[in-house]
C-alpha cells in the first residue's frame, strides 16, 4: 500500500514554475533507492491520483542515500537524457537531478509513464526500436565511451573515453572483474581465465572489427537492457526503456545481455529480430562468440551485485570455451 509523503524542496524547485503539487506517493523501494510518483497540476491538465495519471506531466522521483549518491543520479540523469534526446519516443524526458535540502539524500526526476511488465516486450517492436537508437546516435567525441561515470545498479563502470573499442572493452571487463573480486573474494580459476581474456582474447575477437580497412560507429547503448528496464506503456502501447547506465560502444554490446540465463529475455528471437534493422558486423561469423565475450561483463556485474550466484561460474565458463575456441586451436 502506497504512502503519502511530503516533498523535498529541491524537489519542488526542480519542478516547472506555475506546477501545483496535488499528492506524493512512495510506490516501491528498490534494492539501491527509493521510489515515489508526484503528481502535479498545470493550467491546462489536470491529474488523477492512482487513476490514469496523465502520463506527460506525472514524474517520477528517486531518492538515494550513499556516499556516491550525487554521482549515481548524475549518471542516471545524464544517460537517460543522452537517451531521450537522440529519440524521445524511446525514454521517459528526465526533468532534473539534485541534492535534497530537507534530508541527506539525493534526486532524479522524470516524466511518469503507465508501465506494463505482465509479458515480454514485443521483439518486432523493440529490435526496431533499438535499432533507431543506435543508428541515430552520434557520439559527441567520435570515441567510444560516456562523459561522466554511469552505474550498473550500485556499481560503477569504467566509461573514459577511447578511440579503440578494443581498449575500452578491456578497461570495463578489468574493472568490473575488480568489482567482483573485491565483493567474492580471489579465485584463482576467473584470475586465470580473465588475464588471458584482458591480454589476448578481447584483441582476438574485437581487434577484426577494424581490419582490412573496416570500422565500427561507437553507439549510444543502454547499457542494462534487461526486461525489468523495458516496459509496455499501458495508454499507448509503446516500448520505453529506462534506469540506464550508458555508454557509446560496439553497438553489438547492448545485446550480450540478452544470451544471460539469469535473465528471461533470451530468446534467439531478440537478438534476430534486432539484426533485421541493424546487421551484425564484419566478420559475421564471429558475432555469436563475441556475443558471448559481451555477455561475461553483464555476468560479473551480477555476480559483484549478489554474491554467490552462479554466475561467476558461468563467466568463467563462457571464457575458458572462447579461450579453448579461439586461442588453443588456432594456435
Amino acid at each position: 500500500m502506497s504512502l503519502e509523503v511530503k516533498l523535498d524542496r529541491a524537489v519542488l524547485n526542480a519542478l516547472k514554475n506555475g506546477d501545483k503539487l496535488v499528492r506524493v506517493e512512495w510506490f516501491d523501494t528498490s534494492r539501491w533507492a527509493t521510489v515515489a510518483k508526484v503528481d502535479i497540476e498545470s493550467s491546462d491538465v489536470s491529474f488523477w491520483l492512482m487513476i490514469e495519471p496523465q502520463i506527460e506531466q506525472a514524474n517520477e522521483r528517486k531518492t538515494l542515500k550513499t556516499e556516491d549518491a550525487a554521482e549515481r543520479v548524475l549518471g542516471e540523469y545524464m544517460a537517460m537524457l543522452e537517451i531521450y534526446d537522440t529519440l524521445p519516443d524511446f525514454a521517459p524526458q528526465p526533468r532534473a537531478y539534485g541534492k535534497c535540502v530537507d534530508e541527506d539524500a539525493h534526486f532524479f526526476l522524470c516524466d511518469y509513464k503507465s508501465i506494463s511488465h505482465v509479458t515480454l516486450p514485443d521483439p518486432v517492436k523493440l529490435g526496431k526500436k533499438l535499432a533507431e537508437l543506435h543508428k541515430k546516435s552520434k557520439s559527441p567525441t567520435g570515441k567510444f565511451g560516456f562523459h561522466v561515470t554511469t552505474f550498473d545498479g550500485k556499481l560503477p563502470l569504467n566509461t573514459s573515453w577511447d578511440s579503440s573499442w578494443t581498449s575500452f572493452l578491456k578497461k570495463l571487463m578489468h574493472d568490473v572483474y575488480v568489482l567482483d573480486t573485491s565483493v567474492n573474494g580471489f579465485w584463482k580459476d576467473l584470475d586465470d581465465v580473465m588475464q588471458v581474456t584482458l591480454g589476448t582474447l578481447i584483441p582476438r575477437l574485437l581487434d577484426p572489427l577494424t581490419a582490412e580497412g573496416r570500422s565500427i560507429k561507437p553507439c549510444l547503448i543502454h547499457g542494462d537492457l534487461w526486461e525489468s528496464n523495458i516496459g509496455t506503456d499501458t495508454n499507448t502501447g509503446e516500448l520505453y526503456i529506462f534506469d540506464a547506465c550508458s555508454y557509446y560502444a560496439h553497438h553489438e554490446k547492448e545485446i550480450g545481455i540478452w544470451r544471460c540465463e539469469h535473465h528471461e529475455m533470451k530468446a534467439e528471437e531478440y537478438r534476430n529480430e534486432y539484426f533485421k534493422n541493424h546487421e551484425p558486423s564484419e566478420p559475421v561469423e564471429e558475432f555469436d562468440d563475441r556475443n558471448r565475450l559481451y555477455s561475461v561483463e553483464t555476468l560479473l556485474i551480477n555476480s559483484a551485485h549478489f554474491p554467490g550466484t552462479n554466475t561467476r561460474q558461468l563467466a568463467v565458463d563462457e571464457l575458458k570455451f572462447l579461450i579453448e575456441k579461439y586461442l588453443k586451436t588456432e594456435s
